[in-house]
């Protein structure tokens, strides 16, 4: 079992060094990530943005270590995941880290409140009933907390997964296209409590194809065949979007 270093502060919450993820194909290796070096600071709201295929996903599992780099390295709270058995890398991802998926992955047999405390009670944390629905309410589904998920809608879902990740307070939150299922106004109300958390000190990695949503990050980091290609700060939605029809062209 590997020792887990946890450190309250670290200047950076996800280092990239020199990442690169190559995937075996018949036709031989095909590139995802060509040497990403990047450091995401404690508390920043980050916004990976590039075309289909330039390697967003990709570089998201990797920071998360759901999926291993070819080489490189990946560094999450002061802990290099390369030196983590399985073991040690479920308890880093449940001590510090908290998801948001475009499938929600919530569990069909949970309602929303239990699947909102699931990743505490998977800590083997205590449960607070009032912090639980808090979340819910915080994410407008208060009302809707015995419902399953088979009885909420996309949207509803997805809320409820925003919920489970902000319940947890984790210190890296990785959300993959997170208002991709919702309306604009709850969109906008999901990017607030995303850039209240950043402001509150967790790190939020957001993927997305929106410059709206970008636009609510501090810092827009382009991708474009595997590469890191540009970086903006505090930029406009008008500003981003220019930006990605420029790599898209």
């Amino acid at each position: 079992m590997t020792a887990l270093h946890h450190h309250t502060t670290t200047a950076s919450a996800v280092t990239l060094a020199g990442v690169t993820r190559s995937y075996r194909s018949s036709s031989g290796d095909v590139p995802a990530l060509r040497g990403v070096t990047h450091e995401f600071p404690t508390g920043s709201f980050t916004a990976i943005m590039g075309p289909s295929g330039s390697g967003k996903s990709t570089l998201l599992q990797l920071a998360a270590g759901l999926d291993s780099p070819t080489s490189g390295q990946v560094t999450v709270d002061g802990n290099a995941l390369a030196g983590l058995d399985q073991t040690a890398l479920t308890e880093l991802r449940r001590a510090t880290m908290g998801f948001v998926f475009q499938s929600y992955n919530l569990l069909d047999a949970l309602t929303a409140y239990d699947n909102v405390a699931l990743p505490m009670r998977l800590a083997g944390a205590r449960i607070e009933r009032a912090t639980v629905l808090d979340a819910l309410e915080r994410v407008g589904l208060r009302d809707l907390a015995g419902r399953r998920p088979a009885e909420l809608s996309g949207g509803q879902q997805q809320r409820v997964a925003v919920a489970r990740a902000l319940h947890s307070r984790p210190r890296v939150l990785f959300a993959d296209e997170p208002t991709g299922a919702l309306d604009r106004a709850t969109g906008r109300a999901v990017l607030d409590l995303l850039r209240g958390a950043a402001a509150g000190g967790q790190t939020v990695v957001m993927v997305t194809h929106d410059p709206l949503a970008a636009s609510y990050a501090d810092e827009v980091l382009f991708l474009a065949d595997g590469l890191v290609v540009g970086r903006l700060y505090d930029a406009d939605a008008a500003v981003i979007a220019a930006t990605m029809s420029e790599l898209e062209q």
